[in-house]
């Protein structure tokens, strides 16, 4: 073999196992440099107004900071304070696991059951009932009727109602009574459930190839059930997962359905949740040390759901 045919062979790519991890990236970013310039801003905002003000606030949850004085370093006083001492944060905790462990599920399912049912529709009657559905989650007056419904005297639709049938003598004062708080809350906020997740699903459901039914069916899929399980949903994983974020996150962070109806706090604490409870501290009292721990508790928690849901869809349709 001549020295011309040697010289002549193409070189061997080099792997990604070949070189260090950093040259690596390096390479991609310059061969890709076009994508990540696009991208940049938002990695720039992404990081300034959400990655960073999370490390900030882990920092300070291990000082002592009222936004005056500079901060010194507690330790693990906060949290020592906030699982033994504060006895208000753990009927917080307890609180918004409730909540979560229903409203989350629920509204998960309830965005998912009518997003399907939407489907089916006609393409001009879809785009109505879309509406219909979705205006609760974005109407800022939404709250306004419930408190019209479960007003606290007899002139409140429930109980002029309820005295009409018999059933009470006397007014029921819904959201001042720790009984009823709570579980008004969580009808309301399912209510108002139907968000950026039930939007999600529907994209989902429109974007799923017909084909694959078609194809299902010779494979030997005979029915609608089989259809959503093993076509449909292993389709829209991505939607689903999105879908799953947002439930998790809206119904961990809740606060402003309680504050609406029942004021801040509500009675006895009824349904006072861990989002009430860092903003008494980092809005009202301004202990902004103690209050950075409650959402770094808070911040941990979510991950940690967000990380089982996770788990639990990656094996649906599997």
């Amino acid at each position: 073999m001549s020295a011309n045919s040697a010289a002549a062979k193409p070189k061997k790519a080099v792997s990604r196992h070949e070189m260090s991890k950093f040259k690596w990236t390096l390479k991609e970013i310059k061969r890709n440099r076009a994508a990540y310039a696009m991208i940049a801003p938002f990695v720039l905002i992404f990081f300034i107004f959400t990655v960073l003000p999370v490390i900030v606030s882990i920092v300070l949850s291990f000082t002592d900071f009222n936004m005056l004085q500079t901060p010194h370093i507690v330790g693990v006083d906060n949290y020592i304070t906030l699982f033994l001492d504060d006895d208000v944060f753990l009927i917080a905790v307890k609180n918004t696991f409730i909540f979560a462990a229903i409203v989350g599920p629920a509204s998960y399912l309830i965005s998912f059951i009518s997003a399907w049912f939407i489907n089916e529709l006609p393409p001009k009657i879809r785009a109505l009932v879309t509406l219909i559905f979705y205006s609760p989650s974005i109407s800022g007056g939404a709250y306004l009727m419930w408190k019209i419904v479960f007003s606290g005297d007899s002139y409140g639709y429930a109980n002029a109602i309820l005295i009409d049938l018999g059933i009470i003598s006397m007014p029921i004062q819904w959201f001042e009574n720790a009984d009823y708080v709570m579980p008004l809350c969580i009808v309301v906020a399912l209510w108002t459930s139907l968000g950026t997740a039930f939007l999600s699903f529907i994209a989902g459901f429109q974007g799923v190839d017909h084909s694959l039914y078609e194809a299902g069916a010779v494979d030997g899929i005979k029915n609608r059930w089989q259809e959503l399980w093993y076509v449909t949903l292993p389709t829209m994983r991505p939607q689903l997962m999105f879908g799953a974020i947002m439930s998790i996150t809206q119904s961990f962070g809740f606060g402003a359905v309680v504050t609406a109806l029942a004021g801040f706090p509500s009675v006895d604490y009824a349904a006072h949740t861990i989002m009430h409870h860092l903003d008494d501290y980092g809005s009202t009292r301004w202990e902004v040390g103690y209050a950075s721990a409650i959402a770094t508790v808070l911040f941990v928690i979510m991950y940690g759901a967000n990380a089982l849901v996770k788990k639990f869809l990656s094996k649906v349709g599997s």
